[in-house]
C-alpha cells in the first residue's frame, strides 16, 4: 500500500530565495516537491504551510502550533516531514520530543544549508532522505540530515555551512542513509516498536527560562538581578564536569539564595559531548549538595526545552526536580 505523507511547512533555508534584504522564505511546499520528483514516487504527499519564517524567528510559540498540527495530523497520514530552518531546528525537534508523546509514526524534521534553488545542494538530498524515513516503520521525532538519522532531542549544529551540519551528541545514530537505502542501528531497530501509549499532546510551555554560558569574571551580582525579571528557571553551563565557583566572586552562594526563593537551577555543561558529572570535583559536589539541578548528558537544545516543558507542567519544586531528572523522551 502506497502510504501517505504530510509535508508541514516552515520556512527556513530550503525555502529561502534572494531578496533585496538578503535570503529569506519565498518558496511554497509545492516548489519544493517538485525539484525533488522522485519523491512522488515513494509516496503520496500533502502539504501545508504553517509559517515562512528564517528559524531565527522561530519560537516557543511555534513549537506549539508545529506540535498540535503534527498531533491533529496523525491519525490521517503514515508520516509527517517539516521542513525547517537549520539555526533552530535542534531546538524544535527536541521541544516536539517533550511536547507530543508517543506519536506511533514517524515525524521528520529536515532542512538545508543552500536552498532548494541551489542546483549543487543540499536541499533535494536531504528533503528525499526525509522521506524515506518518513514512510520507514520508525517511531517518534527524528532529524534527517547529510544521511544521518538522528533522534530529535540529541541533535545539535555544529557548523554554519558544511553539508554534515548537525551530529548526534551523546547518542548513537538511529540510522543512515546510503545510496537511497535506509540502515538503521541497533537504537534504530528499538524505535521501530509499537509504543505501548496512545499518543499524547502535551504542548503547554513557560518561556521564561533563561540560559547562562559561565564565564570566568562572572558576577554573582549579574545573576542574584535576574531572579526579578520573571524567570521561571535558569540554566547555567558550566565548565568541563559542571560546577560554580565559590572563591572570590562567590557564585555559589549566590545559587544557594536563588534556589532558596523556589526557582529551578539546572547545571550543565559548556562542552558538547559526554555530559556532566558533579560528583567529582569540590566545585561541582558543593553545587549538588546546595540542589543544583544535574543535566547529565542532554543536550543544551534539550536541556533547555525539557525546562520550558517541565515548568508547563507544574510550578512544584518537588516535581519539577523529579521530572527535570527524569528520563522522559529518551533525552538522557
Amino acid at each position: 500500500m502506497v502510504k501517505k505523507i504530510l509535508l508541514l511547512a516552515t520556512g527556513g533555508t530550503i525555502a529561502s530565495a534572494q531578496t533585496p534584504d538578503g535570503m529569506n522564505p519565498q518558496l511554497a511546499p509545492e516548489d519544493l516537491l517538485a525539484a525533488v520528483p522522485e519523491i512522488a514516487e515513494l509516496c503520496t504527499v500533502e502539504t501545508k504551510v504553517l509559517m515562512n519564517l528564517d528559524s531565527t524567528n522561530v519560537q516557543p510559540e511555534e513549537w506549539q502550533l508545529i506540535a498540535s498540527e503534527c498531533y491533529a495530523a496523525l491519525s490521517d497520514y503514515d508520516g509527517i516531514v517539516i521542513s525547517h530552518g537549520t539555526d533552530t531546528l535542534a531546538y524544535t525537534s527536541s521541544a516536539l520530543s517533550f511536547m507530543l508523546r508517543d506519536p506511533g509514526k514517524p515525524i521528520v524534521l529536515t532542512g538545508s544549508q543552500l536552498s532548494m534553488t541551489e542546483p549543487e545542494g543540499d536541499a533535494p538530498g536531504n528533503l528525499l532522505d526525509s522521506f524515506r524515513v518518513a514512510i520507514s516503520d520508525l517511531k517518534g521525532i527524528f532529524v534527517v540530515f547529510d544521511g544521518k538519522v538522528m533522534g530529535g532531542n540529541h541533535t545539535v549544529k555544529i557548523k554554519t555551512h558544511s553539508f554534515d551540519a548537525f551530529d548526534s551528541v551523546n547518542h548513537p545514530l538511529i540510522g543512515t542513509i546510503n545510496e537511497g537505502i535506509l540502515y538503521l542501528s541497533e537504537f534504530g531497530q528499538e524505535m521501530t516498536i509499537p509504543p505501548e501509549r496512545e499518543p499524547q499532546l502535551l504542548a503547554e510551555l513557560e518561556p521564561k527560562v533563561m540560559l547562562i554560558k559561565l564565564t570566568p569574571g562572572f558576577e554573582p551580582l549579574w545573576l542574584e538581578s535576574l531572579a526579578d525579571l520573571g524567570l521561571r528557571g535558569i540554566i547555567i553551563e558550566a565548565y568541563g564536569f559542571g560546577g560554580l565557583p565559590f572563591q572570590r566572586r562567590d557564585l555559589l552562594s549566590t545559587v544557594e539564595k536563588l534556589l532558596a526563593r523556589g526557582l529551578p537551577i539546572a547545571l550543565g555543561t559548556q562542552v558538547t559531548f559526554e555530559g556532566t558529572d558533579l560528583t567529582v570535583y569540590e566545585v561541582a559536589v558543593k553545587a549538588l549538595r546546595a540542589g543544583v539541578i544535574p543535566t547529565g548528558r542532554m543536550t543544551t537544545e534539550a536541556t533547555l526545552t525539557k525546562m520550558m516543558w517541565v515548568l508547563g507542567q507544574t510550578a512544584d519544586p518537588a516535581e519539577i526536580r523529579e521530572l527535570m531528572s527524569k528520563d522522559l523522551a529518551r533525552e538522557t
